[in-house]
């Protein structure tokens, strides 16, 4: 573990941000206070291309489990996985601490952890307009509308001031479920005195689209009234209002839902558990689907990012058993493209389009199909009206929309902004805020059956072996350094084996092992390491004169006892 040599000041109130600023997901954030320390949110990210069979990220602990004997608590601002998802992976490292939460967000967790094998974690339900007293924080959770069930803001009161942690939220005039963002609250707490605001800034530079969820509902059964043959509509597997949007819009057109993915499932089933979605009874299994036709059915898949193991990535490639997708069947996307994920979505899309299937996204539609559950300009306007604050610290969100956040703050007159960098130390209070140190931050990447960091070797050389290529040289030596048996290359990656003037690139490159060796030195030949160290460098200069790249090289050599 990388120490961070940070020394807390006693009296002194700092937030550390170490995941989630500058980039979307990974949300991870730490308050302190007499080096006692409150986390809000601890979720996931989505991996791209340059991170070979990993799926997802987390946020590296190391900070927090340095101090893990000095956290007073967890609280889970809503039940979406860029804030949820990392808790029951990194739990255990973070000192087990009690987690707080919405009941909606502790049933969805307690699910993950049952999948994990995990059943000793200390959940507490806290509802909206309830308080929690963890010393040397008081924390009061403010009902939010957001896309899914029982999202919360924060104030986090201290003798220092109070902050209001705003989680993900936006000012939906008609919610999918509960009610509107509780303003009233807001405007409260607003007169009681707002030291910082640390905020959401997804659409911080976008002018208000204030779509409600109950419009995306009608907008999607216009939609689904267009198309006569399958539908398949694919949606984040948390936004749990959304799929309530989907179910009424079939319903109203007379076809069923079937649920392709297992997180939909249980997206579903939770909500059921905690009281909502009572009233749609159109999901059917997909052997029912198959007596009742494609013109009576609604699929909803996972896979809206075009994560490779998700369902839609899995039918696009035509590896989903018993799901086909094909002429004149048609596919929506009711998402937006989360920066990051174009090129694993548009792959997912060339394939949808090359067996004439018809895709349809929020930019292409007639109708409006897809609504933001964050805030847009004009909102984050309303709620620096109703708070006040006197420091704003964007979050959640890369650079550009930091500073788009950063620049709404400004023109509303707040005193002092600070926009952050993943691991920037920020003093709150007392005197003016700033960022006094930098931390080590950085994600781990979760493999099939491990947990490493982003900058792990293996990582690294699996990531350079995708571009370039492998060779492997396996050599036999006597003692004097003479060859004892023909040298052996095998290269992955670098020509086809079987292709005309390809086909001899092995054994050529043997020859040139034989050839390096005739002109090294005996004292060289006898030292392993220096056989391998010219061998490599030779043999990546051969290749890249002939191919314009350098594969990764490994030499083993062994020796006989004569």
């Amino acid at each position: 573990m990388t120490t961070d040599n940070f020394t807390p000041n006693a009296d002194t109130l700092y937030l550390v941000p170490l995941g989630g600023a500058e980039q979307y997901g990974v949300n991870f954030n730490l308050y302190g206070l007499n080096d006692q320390w409150l986390i809000v949110d601890c979720g996931i990210g989505f991996a791209d291309h340059s991170l070979p069979l990993v799926d997802i990220t987390l946020p590296d602990p190391q900070f927090a489990e340095a101090r893990k004997d000095k956290i007073v608590g967890l609280i889970v601002t809503h039940a979406h996985e860029d804030h949820l998802g990392a808790v029951p992976r990194l739990w255990e490292r973070l000192g087990k601490p009690h987690v707080y939460c919405t009941r909606f967000t502790a049933e969805l967790l307690k699910t993950k952890n049952a999948e994990m094998g995990i059943t000793h974690m200390h959940i507490h339900v806290v509802a909206a307009g309830a308080s929690v007293d963890l010393d040397p924080f008081g924390v009061d959770f403010i009902h939010v509308a957001h896309s899914t069930p029982d999202s919360a803001a924060l104030r986090i009161r201290t003798a220092l001031g109070n902050v209001l942690h705003s989680g993900d939220w936006h000012l939906d005039p008609a919610p999918a479920f509960g009610d509107v963002t509780a303003h009233e609250q807001l405007q409260a707490y607003g007169d009681e005195g707002i030291l910082a605001y640390v905020g959401d800034s997804t659409n911080a530079g976008i002018s208000s689209v204030r779509n409600s969820e109950k419009t995306v509902e009608a907008g999607i059964a216009e939609q689904f009234r267009e198309i006569e043959g399958r539908i398949a509509v694919t949606i984040m597997a948390s936004n749990v209002g959304r799929l309530h949007s989907i179910a009424q819009a079939a319903k109203t057109v007379g076809r069923s839902c079937v649920l392709i993915g297992r997180s939909l499932h249980r997206m579903l089933s939770v909500a059921k558990q905690c009281g909502y979605m009572l009233d749609i009874n159109n999901f059917i299994t997909q052997e029912e689907a198959y007596a009742r036709g494609p013109s009576k059915v609604v699929l909803v898949l996972t896979g809206s990012q075009g994560e490779t193991n998700a369902a839609l990535s899995r039918i696009a490639r035509g590896e989903m058993k018993g799901v086909r997708l094909s002429k004149g069947d048609t596919v929506i996307f009711s998402a937006r493209v989360i920066p990051g994920n174009e090129v694993e979505i548009n792959q997912v899309v060339n394939n949808l389009l090359s067996a004439q299937v018809k895709v349809i996204n929020p930019d292409t539609s007639r109708h409006i199909i897809y609504a933001s559950g964050h805030p847009y300009r004009d909102e984050i306007k309303e709620m620096f009206g109703w708070v006040r604050p006197h420091i704003v610290i964007p979050v959640h969100g890369e650079r550009a929309q930091l500073e788009d956040h950063a620049n709404v703050a400004r023109e509303m007159g707040v005193k002092h902004v600070v926009v952050p960098h993943n691991g920037s130390v920020i003093k709150l209070a007392p005197g003016n805020p700033e960022i006094i140190t930098t931390v080590p931050t950085g994600t781990l990447a979760v493999e099939p059956s491990r947990v490493v960091s982003t900058t792990h070797k293996g990582l690294q050389q699996r990531r350079k072996l995708q571009f370039t290529g492998a060779m492997h040289v396996s050599l036999v030596l006597n003692r004097r350094g003479q060859l004892a048996a023909d040298p052996h290359v095998t290269s992955v990656g670098i020509v086809d084996p079987n292709a005309l003037g390809e086909d001899s690139f092995d054994s050529d490159m043997a020859i040139e092992v034989e050839d390096i060796l005739a002109d090294m030195r005996e004292k060289e030949l006898q030292d392993p390491t220096a056989v391998a160290e010219i061998l490599t460098s030779a043999l990546r200069g051969t290749v890249q004169k002939s191919f314009g790249f350098k594969p990764k090289i490994t030499v083993h050599v062994m020796y006989t006892k004569v």
